[in-house]
């Protein structure tokens, strides 16, 4: 079926009313009538996000309802009876309403629905399906898209997203539907809403696993600003820092109310300094050690820390997670708890440091696919080994596996705790970097994305991935490629001795490029974003702390270079 046969379909019941008049008025717009129809909307890294509007390639409840009919069929034929699911919502427009209407599908369908009663962070979503037994949890957001997207995340009863064999048999069985299969007529016995007893449970159990001390002292000497970017992690933020002990707490007040129109911000992402703005502000303001910001679903967090020239700098994901990472690891080390049995996740295009610090201490690493689900599926197929934390470059972070998704709520707190330490120590955040780049080598990444939007830009990423593919480069800033896997093929090649080995996780289309100096290069298209991005990682090693700004310097402009040799600008 073509866009315009789709359109048709969308212009007669069981289409409402208002979907309908929707649909009618995309006659104006050609591209836009296009964009809606040509595809349907599909499941990418972090669920599935796009516009909201009518169209099968677009967010609104006729998209979003047969995704759970779908899923409903697929519950019911695995789990036959006594079905229960859990769903929470973020701040974003049309999010509640949304919810309700998975919730009214869910319930037609005879399973028992668990709604939070007001907008909650994504990792609560996660906590809260283990908590309360259920099978599947949905969520809808978009993360830190823009207010005209939503979205919808699937959980599976581990309390991780859907992974194989469960997204492809649920993906098959909403493709078998056709929207007059919807069931929309809600069971209200059926559905419960839930909140504060949640809440508790989730607050006590992120405070067990990211609170180091109860030295309340040293917590009242550190500063905090904290910023939630109009979204849902104000609702337990505050009450889990000052529950820890932390109580000089300063929240960015005109970014404290949700609002899915994020009106302060260009973009309510803390990847980009651009967002954290008024939060370092307010940081200068009140002399704040660590400044913190969540995107809107509460999964993601920014960190600004002093320097030693004591201005607040921004530290990016790989720098926070290795912070992360080396201090959990170092803790676990002195509190006599490793004996080979544990281990730490990120993703294959994360910093290799991670890599030197799970070396340093003896603990495996564990690398998947870009996404957490595939973090939390490292959990559920070695329950054998303890979890100690993971991430990965796109500022998120999980603490311990009582969530089984990036969680910035705990992540927050163990920052903070961590700065509280290091502080009472005469020392700080940013040290702490420079020392672990003393004992492991001095690496620096930079994300490069281009945005291609709509039916040719998808045409336009396809187009470079496959130039890279088969004109892949020699040499990079000088330095002979070693290695190229293609996991899009899933293959591994040595270009050395050219000896080609299987790459063992699931096929993606994912490329990297590993050089003779350690050079990385990956480039990957988006899962939830019209944008193909460019990973690059630069290290080398530290001979003296006096050098360490030369030594940053030098890696800084080989970065450059890369970026205009491979035109990647």
């Amino acid at each position: 079926m073509n866009y315009k046969e789709r359109f048709q379909e969308w212009l007669e019941p069981p289409f409402d009313e208002v979907t309908i008049k929707a649909t009618k008025s995309l006659i104006e717009d050609k591209d836009q009538l296009e964009d809606s129809f040509y595809k349907n909307l599909e499941f990418g890294t972090g669920g599935m996000r796009g516009l909201m509007g009518p169209g099968t390639n677009r967010i609104n409840k006729y998209t979003l309802g047969k995704n759970t009919q779908g899923i409903s069929n697929y519950l019911t034929k695995i789990f036959k009876n006594n079905i229960s699911v859990v769903i929470a919502y973020d701040c974003r427009h049309n999010s509640k309403e949304l919810a309700k209407v998975v919730a009214d599908v869910f319930s037609a369908n005879n399973i028992k629905v668990y709604l939070f009663s007001d907008l909650r962070p994504t990792p609560e979503l996660s906590f809260a399906l283990k908590y309360l037994s259920c099978k599947c949890g949905i969520v809808l957001t978009a993360s830190h898209n823009p207010p005209e997207y939503n979205g919808y995340k699937v959980y599976w009863e581990d309390g991780g997203q859907i992974v194989p064999p469960e997204d492809k048999n649920i993906i098959e069985e909403i493709n078998k539907l056709n929207y007059r299969e919807i069931n929309f007529k809600s069971n209200s016995d059926l559905i419960k809403y839930i909140d504060k007893e949640v809440d508790d449970a989730f607050i006590e159990n992120s405070i067990q696993s990211g609170k180091l001390s109860d030295n309340n002292d040293i917590k009242n000497k550190l500063n905090i600003v904290f910023t939630s970017l109009h979204g849902t992690s104000i609702t337990l933020m505050p009450d889990v820092l000052q529950k820890a002990g932390f109580n000089n707490v300063f929240i960015v007040e005109e970014q404290r109310v949700p609002d899915g129109d994020f009106p302060t911000v260009t973009s309510p992402n803390p990847e980009e300094t651009e967002a954290l703005d008024m939060a370092l502000k307010l940081g200068y303001k009140h002399k704040a050690d660590i400044v913190i910001g969540t995107d809107p679903d509460g999964d993601r967090l920014g960190i600004a820390v002093r320097d030693k020239n004591n201005d607040l700098v921004l530290l990016n994901g790989n720098e926070v997670m290795a912070i992360l990472l080396e201090y959990l690891c170092e803790k676990w080390k002195n509190e006599n708890k490793l004996n080979g049995n544990q281990f730490i996740g990120s993703t294959i295009v994360s910093t290799p440091l991670i890599n030197k610090i799970s070396n340093y201490y003896n603990i495996e690493c564990k690398l998947g696919l870009t996404g957490f689900k595939w973090i939390a599926k490292m959990i559920k197929d070695h329950p054998e080994l303890d979890f100690i934390g993971g991430g990965e470059e796109s500022f998120g972070f999980m603490v311990g596996d009582f969530v089984r998704d990036k969680d910035a709520i705990t992540s927050t707190l163990l920052a903070c705790e961590i700065a509280a330490q290091l502080k009472s120590k005469g020392d700080s955040m940013y040290s702490k970097l420079q020392d672990i780049h003393m004992k492991h080598g001095i690496f620096r990444e930079k994300l490069v994305s281009l945005t291609k939007k709509g039916i040719n830009g998808n045409k336009e990423i396809n187009s470079i991935m496959e130039s890279f593919r088969n004109h892949s480069p020699k040499e990079i800033d000088k330095s002979q490629i070693i290695k190229i896997d293609d996991y899009s093929t899933s293959k591994s090649i040595n270009t050395i001795d050219n000896l080609k080995t299987k790459i063992l996780l699931p096929q993606s289309n994912v490329l990297i490029f590993t050089t003779a100096d350690g050079t990385k290069v990956a480039l990957r298209p988006s899962g939830t974003e019209p944008k193909i991005k460019f990973y690059i990682s630069v290290n080398e090693k530290v001979i003296k702390k006096e050098k360490y700004a030369d030594h940053e310097h030098k890696l800084n402009l080989k970065i450059n270079r890369i970026i205009s040799d491979l035109k990647i600008n």
